[in-house]
Order: structure tokens, then sequence, then C-alpha cells
């Protein structure tokens, strides 16, 4: 074993003071790019050093990476002889340890299976069509949500069955029978001799709850247990961690309560802030020199989070340069904020001769990366999704594109086969398998077959019957609208009643909330496709783009995206919460504007609200070298042209910190809840209007509208293109103005008043 001072040495003061610090409870905050696991790894080593028996050791983390690293960097600092032999691993894995050695007294054999999400999701599926209850009101994924929240609460089926609010809770959402299928899973779980994710803690609290003895002797044998952050810990966590350290309370935890963002997942943030009551005789560290950052973005964090009242004071630092001051682009739209940074990181990347992998883009939701993507694409710079696939890739994109396909071409099968049962309409795998024998007899598409099961004498009931008939008729009246609507139109109509969007809504989960944004992006990709071809031909809205056009356009965009998926020179994009603990030399933060993000689901209440700011505090501090914060002035939603607002948290960080703030004017709406210590700036709401960086595009937004704005039935006008004609009528209002002007050398034309450019004569 190495000496204990060799590798002591490599500590601050703070570190090491809180790595040396084995007696009673610790809790050590750890600022971001502090060397929060540096010092849970060294605190393991030194135990070890001591003298202290490796199996007395208990080490928990979220992530079999993070435990995995932490062994590494404990076998690196003392060698692996002890090392390996410390109960390390994630919360999950080591309660499934013990519960393999003590679920008997539950009984469970020691060989019990473990059943993942999608197991979990099958046999709930399962449950309810055994039940005879209809799926969309009962969605899987919905009520495996509901499941999950009960037992991370510690609420057994029969608990669940007998308590008044959760009941009326149900009921409210017309789904009654939750409380009976739950029941019925926990049985048909037991009779597998299994255990879903959500069991192996739940499992594990009834066993030191039910078996003193059992509980006494964990207690024993976890002399000293490290929990890694502890921010991120739920219910059900929190009280088996509590157990286990009754007896001596040598239990150190790490984490950060500034990066806790993880709240809908159940994860609950007065476990550390209330870590003090828990343990009145607690030792308190604070590492706050920060590694990893520049001055500027270390204070632009700093100024951020001070207006969260629910917080552990402390002032993180550094001895790093100053660097550059962030960054700021402000886009006329969202599809140029995308072109926009795409521009910003090819110009860096060029200046700084720099890898595409010093470069990452944050986004509040999965749905932004599409305007992202796509801009990267005509700068030729390759990226990757990192923790999802690519926007065309997702599911919900993919079956929603599929639709489009078979309306389009009526013998793609594949795209049949994929859709017609999605949303779930009745039509499965038996149906298939004799529709696909029946097209094979009569060598016929098996679209054919669908659209007219007598001629070809397909053996199914006539319930199947009518459901087949549904179909092609709901499909049948695609091809006729894609014929004479434009693209967008025929889209959003598909996306409406297929049942596509609505099965996502009635799921309500975070992942269907997810997949209903994605396709509201991706019906914004097709409105901004459609009214190029408008503004092109300066405001005529009889040129029409069709649904195949824009398929042919996605096919030649996506065909593009051929880089090796093994090659890591890449731009990096992913949303906020997957980006913590990772870091970046160069991070882009964006779609800054209200009821984006912060999320218009995260703002009813001031707990919410405040993890949204720390979500954006964990964007920044992301960073090593620079910051560039962007949002747009316009998005579409649903196919609607609307203004945004810029987010709140842009008037959070000082003016001094922020490029050209001479001529950013922020509205001075948010009160500051605490003030500075130090050496830091005085963040104060000044007025700034920080100028965008230059786009070459010119915004349709930024049309004068002066003349318009005045237009009415029976003015004189002229046009560019169509010459003098007079005013028929005028409807609509803001973006979606438009207006019937008679054309002597054309006829009629119904014109966009903000691509037209009309003349008042």
């Amino acid at each position: 074993m190495k000496r204990v001072n060799d590798f002591l040495k490599k500590l601050n003061k703070e570190q090491l003071d809180a790595v040396v610090h084995t007696k009673g409870p610790v809790m050590v905050i750890a600022g971001a790019g502090s060397g929060k696991t540096r010092v849970l790894t060294y605190r393991i080593a030194y135990l070890l050093s001591q003298g202290i028996d490796p199996f007395n050791i208990l080490a928990l983390t979220f992530t079999n990476k993070a435990a995995r690293e932490m062994k590494e960097r404990v076998i690196n600092l003392i060698g692996d002889g002890d090392a390996r032999n410390v109960w390390m691993g994630t919360f999950h894995s080591v309660f499934a340890r013990i519960l393999r050695i003590e679920g008997h007294h539950l009984g469970y054999p020691a060989n019990y299976t473990i059943y993942d999400s999608s197991d979990s999701k099958r046999l709930i599926k399962n449950i309810i069509t055994d039940m005879k209850l209809d799926v969309k009101q009962y969605p899987p994924s919905y009520v495996a949500s509901r499941i999950s929240m009960a037992k991370s609460s510690l609420i057994s089926s029969e608990e669940y069955t007998k308590d008044p609010d959760i009941q009326a809770a149900d009921d409210s959402a017309r789904k009654p029978y939750i409380k009976e299928i739950y029941t019925r899973y926990q049985n048909r779980l037991k009779r597998a001799d299994a255990m879903d994710f959500d069991d192996l803690l739940f499992n594990t609290f009834i066993l030191f709850s039910g078996f003193p003895k059992i509980l006494y002797n964990y207690q024993q044998k976890f002399k000293y247990i490290l929990v890694d952050e502890y921010q991120d810990t739920n219910h059900a966590q929190y009280l088996i961690i509590k157990k286990l350290a009754a007896n001596t309370e040598q239990i150190c935890v790490v984490g950060d309560d500034a990066q806790s963002i993880y709240g809908f997942r159940g994860a609950n943030i007065s476990n550390i802030l209330n870590f003090k009551s828990d343990y009145p005789d607690f030792k308190l560290f604070k590492l706050e020199q920060n590694y990893r950052s520049t001055k500027t973005i270390v204070n632009a964090a700093n100024q951020v989070i001070t207006y969260n009242k629910d917080q552990i004071k402390k002032t993180v630092w550094t001895d790093n340069n100053d660097g550059s001051t962030i960054g700021y682009i402000k886009a006329p739209s969202d599809t140029e904020e995308g072109t926009m940074v795409a521009n910003s990181i090819f110009e860096k990347k060029m200046n700084g001769q720099l890898s595409n992998d010093y470069f990452t883009v944050l986004y509040r939701t999965n749905a932004q990366s599409r305007s992202i993507e796509e801009a990267l694409r005509q700068k030729n710079i390759p990226y990757k999704i990192y923790g999802g696939l690519s926007f065309y890739s997702r599911k919900e994109i993919k079956d929603l594109l599929s639709y489009f396909r078979l309306v389009i071409n009526q013998n793609d099968e594949d795209a049949l086969q994929r859709i017609i049962n999605v949303p779930a309409r009745g039509i499965g795998k038996t149906t298939m398998e004799k529709i696909i024998v029946t097209a094979d007899d009569h060598d016929v598409n098996i679209w054919q077959v669908i659209n007219d099961p007598d001629t070809y004498k397909l053996d199914v009931n006539s319930g199947i019957k009518t459901k087949l008939k549904n179909f092609s008729t709901m499909i049948n009246s695609y091809i006729v609208a894609g014929k004479s609507k434009d693209a967008f139109e025929v889209a959003s109509h598909i996306a409406t009643s297929s049942g596509l969007l609505k099965s996502f809504r009635d799921e309500d989960t975070p992942e269907a909330i997810s997949r209903v944004e994605n396709i509201e992006e991706l019906l914004n990709g097709i409105k901004e496709f459609t009214e190029k071809a408008i503004e092109k031909s300066e405001g005529d809205m009889s040129v029409k783009k069709s649904l195949g056009e824009f398929m042919e356009d996605v096919a030649l965009l996506t065909d593009a995206d051929s880089e090796d998926e093994e090659d890591k020179d890449k731009v990096t994009l992913m949303t906020i919460h997957a980006s913590k603990g990772l870091e970046f030399p160069h991070v882009y933060i964006v779609g800054l504007e209200e009821n984006l993000f912060p999320s218009i689901q995260s703002i009813t209440t001031r707990s919410e609200l405040e993890e949204e700011r720390r979500l954006f505090y964990v964007a920044i501090t992301r960073a090593m070298e620079t910051v560039t914060l962007s949002h747009a002035e316009t998005r579409y939603k649903w196919g609607n042209f609307t203004y945004t607002e810029p987010s709140r948290f842009l008037d959070e960080i000082d003016n001094s910190l922020i490029d050209r703030p001479e001529l950013f004017q922020p509205v001075a709406k948010h009160e500051k809840t605490t003030t500075f210590t130090g050496s830091i700036p005085q963040p104060a709401i000044k007025k700034r209007n920080l100028k965008p960086i230059s786009s070459n595009n010119t915004s349709s937004a930024k049309v004068s509208q002066q003349d318009n704005a005045e237009l009415s039935e029976g003015m004189n006008v002229e046009h560019d293109k169509f010459g003098v004609g007079r005013v028929l009528s005028v409807e609509g209002s803001g973006p979606n103005k438009k207006a019937t002007v008679f054309f002597e050398s054309v006829g009629n034309k119904t014109l966009l008043l903000r691509f037209a450019k009309l003349k008042v004569l």
C-alpha cells in the first residue's frame, strides 16, 4: 500500500479536511468542478490506509460508470488488494445483492428475476388486456409511471388501494382501475419470483423494517457509508440510508443542492437541505474552488443561483483566468438560431484550429435539436446526439414520417406495417400475417388487400374487416388531401386525425410529453418548409410545397449524415439533464425563452422554478472556456408563427459578464433574494441590449409592415411582381395577416402580407 502522505499531497486544504475527518456524520457540499469525485475516492483510500476493513465500507452511486471510475481510482491510489472488497455500486446493484442473500425472508429465492422497464411495461400491457380495459385509456407507460412513483414513495398496492387522495386523483384522470392493475402486477411479479427496479428499493426497505436483526447485522457490517450525488436521492433511498446509518452515524454524503435537477424522477432536494436536522452533530465541508471554468463562467453561475431561496450558501471561486465574456445570440427565428449557432461554432473552430468535440449544444427539450442538426449538416459539421437519437431517428418521428411515406407511396409496405397499428387500433400480428399471406397468394401488395379485403377473400371476421376499412378510409382521405393541400396542412391533419398525438397526450408521462414536443417540432419544420416557398414567391399563397417534396428534402438531409458513428470528433448535442457530470471547452445554451426555458410546465410554483434555475446553473457550469447563450425572437408553435420573450434567466447575469452589455435592455421584473460576498461582482438589473451575432439571413419578421398595417378593402396597391392591383379583402392579424388582391395581369391573388411587400398607392 502506498504511503498515505503520497496521495494526500494532491488535495487542497478543503478537500483534505473532508477526506481525513472520518468520525461522525459528514456532508460535503461540492460546487461544480470542485473535485467531488476526488474527495469520495480519496476518502475511501484514506479509510483503507487507516486499517478499516474494506468489507465495512459501503459506497453508493447513481450510475455503474461512476462506481467503476471510483473503484479504479482507489486501486490506482493504494493498490487493488483491499479496494476490490469495498461494497461499491449503484443503489440498485447493492440492494439487489443484499436481496439475493436475504430475500428468502420475503419469500423470494436467491435466483429471483429482475424485470427492466420494458419487461414491466409488457407485463402491465398484458394485465390491461386480460382485464379487457382499453389500452388507450390505460397506456402501459402511464400506468408503469404511476406504479413506479408509488413504490418510490414506499406505497404498496394495498396502501395505494386504500389511499383516498390517490384514488381521487385516478378517478379524476378517468383511470380508476390502476389500483387493480397495480395489485395484479405485484401478484404476477411475485408468482414469477421477479422484482422490478423499484422493488429492489421497496423490498430492501421492507426487509430492514420488518426484520430488525437483519438490519442490525448490516448496520454492524457497513460501519462507514458514503453516498454520491445525495441531492438526487428519493424517499426510499433516503430512508434506507438513514436506517443503515442509525447506529454509528458514520455517514458521509457528497453533493450539490445547486445541481438538484431530477425532481421529476422523484429526487427530493429536502434530503440534502435537511441533513443537518437528521444529524445535528454533522460536520459541513464546502468545496468552493472550481478547477474547471474561467472566472467569468464561475461568477455568472454564482449570480444565477443566488436567486434561489432554498439552498445551502456557498461561494464558488476559481484561480483560473478571467476568460472571455459570455457570448450572446439573438436570432430572428428558431431556424436562424440554429444557423447562427452553427456559424459561431464554425468560426471558433477555424480560428482556434479546434476539433469538433470541443463543442456542445445544450437544450431544454429534445425537440430543439432539429434546427441545430440541420444547420450543422449545412455547414458539414459532424455531430452526435448524446443520450438520445438523432431527431429524425426518434420513434415517434419515424412513425409520423411512415404515415407520410404511405400517403405518398402505397407500395411502401415497410411504412404500412410500421403504422397500421400505431396507435393501437386492434389490427394485431395475427391479422397482419393473414394479410401478408393473402397478398402473396394473389401477387398483390398488402395495401390492396387492406383496401379491398372482400375481393381477395381475406380470412378475418367482420370486426377486423371494419377496423381495416376504417384504416384504409383514413389513409385514402390523406391521399386525397395530399393532392390539393400543402405539406403542412396534410402533415398536421395526419398527426391529429391518426390518433398519434392523442395517444401520447393521453399517456401524460414525461416521455410522452417529450414525444408530443418532438412531433410539434417536426410540424414546425414542415411549416417553415412551406412558408419558404411563399416567401420566395413574395407572398403568393397559391405556391404550395407538397408532402412529397418535403419527404424528398428530408431524405436528402438525413442521407447526408453518414459519418462513422464510432468517430468521436463530433459536436455533442444533448439535453441539459443529460449533460450533468460532463464538461466541454465551449458550451452553447439555446432556446433561452420564457415558457421554453424555464419550461411552461415548471413555473407554477417557486420550487419548480428554482429547479429550472438549477438546471440553468448546471448548463453554465459544464463550460470550461466559453459559454454562449441564445434565444429566438420568433418560433413556430403548432404551425403558428409566434413571438417569444427572452428568458428571465438572462436578466440574472450581470451586464459586465456578457458581451456588448451596453445594448441589452431586459425587463426588470425579478427581485434578488440574496447578496454576493467577496470579489464576485454585485448583480444588478440594468438596461442592457446585447446586439446579436450577425446573420446573413434576413428574417421575414423584420420586413417593415407599416403599409400593410394600414391596408384595407378598396385600396390600390402595387406588387413588385404582379403590378398594380385592388384590395378585395383583408383577414387575419399579426404575422398571419393576409389580403386577397385583384391584379389586372394575373387576376385574384391571396398574399401573406409579411412576405408580400405591397406598396399602398
